[in-house]
């Protein structure tokens, strides 16, 4: 029985992975992309139902011009790639909840983009905000939450049970999805969006600087930006850096990559 159950389970993960774009590394991806959208826009119209959407006409603007700047980028590297299925099924949104309290932003799988007031002093302008989106955006355009849903099936249910978790478990599925893209509720609450592995958030810093960079803005503002980010940390570590590599080595890190993503930037 222990061999049957080894036996599917490395079946099912051998035809289980995916490939993250730019960084060429391979993942574990059990979760079809529509059955992750499905999932999100459910869990992103029960956070908007719940949350003050703002109404300030110019911040409002400032982050969806921004989003579809970094949404084209993202579109356009696709299609470079002749990859543009890999997008099939995203209707992107981009929404700014008024919470001055909360300094964080979040995309889940198929474009669903959320912005805090209180992370916009700390971006300042287009370019810093394009560090978040474009930070943001690549934890979806990498599959990062299939990745972290899928360790938990493994992990959890293992094995054949997989295979049918998704059709006849949905309440198990949906507790899944919540852990491993759930929008957060701060210290204290349910895991947060952004308690993603380290490796993943230095993926998402990588494709990020690209990102921003198609999309028109400098990737070497990246650099203040985590400054600013790093500096306000010390006060306490706001939601949007839980389980982020530290200050220093994203820092150096960016740097190093920078030469990468200036290739990309066109102003």
């Amino acid at each position: 029985m222990l061999q049957k159950i080894l036996l599917s389970t490395s079946l099912l993960l051998a035809a289980g992975c995916a490939t993250v774009p730019i960084t060429g590394r391979r993942t574990l991806s059990l979760v079809s992309d529509s059955e992750m959208n499905t999932l999100a826009v459910t869990q992103y119209r029960q956070t908007l139902g719940t949350a003050k959407i703002s109404t300030n006409a110019a911040d409002v603007a400032l982050v969806r011009r921004v989003g579809l700047r970094v949404q084209q980028a993202v579109e356009q590297y696709f299609r470079q790639q002749g990859q543009s299925a890999q997008l099939d099924g995203y209707a992107w949104e981009f929404n700014l909840i008024d919470d001055p309290k909360t300094v964080n932003a979040w995309c889940m799988p198929g474009g669903k983009v959320a912005v805090y007031t209180g992370i916009l002093p700390l971006t300042r302008d287009e370019a810093g905000l394009a560090v978040v989106l474009g930070h943001e955006i690549s934890h979806a355009i990498a599959k990062h939450g299939s990745e972290r849903m899928s360790d938990a099936l493994v992990v959890q249910l293992g094995g054949a049970a997989i295979q049918t978790a998704l059709s006849q478990n949905p309440a198990k599925t949906n507790s899944l999805f919540n852990q491993a893209v759930g929008t957060g509720v701060g210290v204290g609450g349910q895991l947060g969006l952004l308690a993603f592995g380290r490796r993943q958030e230095s993926e998402a810093d990588h494709l990020g600087l690209i990102f921003m960079a198609m999309a028109g803005y400098n990737p070497s503002m990246a650099i203040p930006f985590w400054q600013r980010m790093a500096a306000q940390s010390q006060g306490g570590t706001p939601e949007f850096l839980s389980s982020h590599p530290a200050d220093a080595t994203r820092i150096a890190d960016i740097e190093r990559l920078l030469p990468e993503a200036q290739k990309y930037y066109k102003k």
